[in-house]
């Protein structure tokens, strides 16, 4: 039996599979707004055969989206939006698939151009607006120096991620993801490549650990009993200075203990000067130490490609879920194909059965090699 496509739950949630779509930016909202681009987009990751699909990093405020383009979930606007595109996406879902969403501020890797305009800080006359970070330093050279946030500013975003997961709530959302990933403000704060504030938010790892855990504790309380509460959260800086995997660690137990049910490991994102060793699987072993250190439920994610490669992770307890975000974006139907080449049962749409390798013998002619 493929241990991938078994059942897991995160806390009060149970999903049908380990597999996870990861939240995948898309730049194409309208002042935060869903569009049909983001309707197509879901719908069609509905159907892929993952267990829990995770919307995009979705900004808590206005100046927290990284683009002119990202989602946000700051006012009735966005969230009537959203709620359309997730109703729409659950009517064509497969049976058991949960909705999650991940919710954080930019910081100051805010008011950017989208990737495809370049991906530098957003230039006179393209309207910029102010960001915030944990210290007046700005992400790189040419980018817009941030304020350093005064404790009203850190009040406001903390109550501004409190009301967007109660957004969340009401909209329909199993689970809910914190962004404390990829030099995003929570990351931000806590690294002390970036943190290097004099107040009882900066020097030592608890001091600078302390606001967003006060923020885990405060959408904790926010959110219903019944909604999975999560993060994903850097395993490694990449940098000698920088968090390593044991502070990841640490940080997981802190935010198990301030009842959040499980924890997805990245890494990078928080310097430009860091140098991140990349291969399928680079951040799997961040992934191992947070599930063997802490005992909480954990995702890995980075260039996890090939389902028996997936399938493995899992089998070897190095994680409890896999999360794809361009094996999903190249094949929407990844997890059809996965449960084909390791002997799953997936339900599938009635309209695509037909499409089967059981009953049309050229799938395995069209299907590519890796899978």
């Amino acid at each position: 039996m493929s241990l991938l496509f078994s059942p897991f739950d995160i806390g009060p949630v149970e999903l049908p599979n380990r597999i996870v779509v990861a939240p995948m930016c898309q730049y194409s909202a309208d002042d935060g707004c869903m569009n049909d681009w983001h309707m197509q987009h879901l719908m069609n990751l509905a159907m892929s055969g993952a267990g829990l699909v995770v919307v995009e990093a979705t900004g808590v405020e206005r100046i927290g989206r990284i683009t002119h383009g990202c989602v946000g979930l700051y006012s009735d606007a966005n969230e009537a939006a959203m709620a359309k595109v997730i109703a729409a996406a659950r009517t064509v879902a497969l049976p058991g698939t949960a909705f999650g969403i991940q919710i954080g501020h930019a910081g100051r890797k805010a008011s950017s151009q989208r990737p495809w305009e370049g991906g530098a800080a957003l230039p006179p006359g393209a309207d910029p607006w102010p960001t915030v970070a944990a210290s007046a330093e700005p992400f790189d050279a040419g980018w817009h120096m941030p304020k350093a946030m005064d404790e009203a500013d850190m009040a406001r975003i903390l109550e501004a991620f409190v009301q967007a997961a109660k957004r969340a709530a009401r909209i329909g959302f199993e689970a809910v993801e914190l962004h404390m990933a990829h030099g995003y403000l929570l990351h931000n704060v806590m690294s002390p490549l970036s943190n290097h504030r004099t107040d009882r938010y900066g020097g030592s790892r608890d001091a600078r650990f302390a606001w967003p855990l006060e923020i885990a504790r405060a959408v904790r309380a926010a959110l219903p009993a019944d909604v999975a509460l999560g993060a994903r959260i850097t395993g490694q800086d990449w940098a000698d200075d920088g968090l390593q995997v044991e502070d990841a660690v640490a940080l997981s137990a802190a935010l198990k203990e301030a009842g959040l049910d499980f924890i997805c490991v990245s890494s990078g994102g928080g310097s430009p000067k860091a140098r991140v060793k990349v291969s399928p699987g680079y951040q799997v072993p961040f992934a191992k130490a947070v599930k063997d250190g802490t005992g909480i439920a954990t995702r890995a994610v980075g260039l996890i490609a090939d389902p028996r490669h997936a399938e493995e992770i899992i089998a070897s307890a190095a994680a409890d879920m896999v999360a794809l975000g361009r094996g999903f974006l190249d094949n929407p139907r990844w997890g059809w194909h996965a449960a084909d080449v390791l002997g799953a049962d997936l339900p599938r749409p009635k309209q695509y059965v037909r499409a089967s390798a059981k009953l049309w013998p050229g799938a395995a002619l069209a299907r590519p090699a890796a899978v």
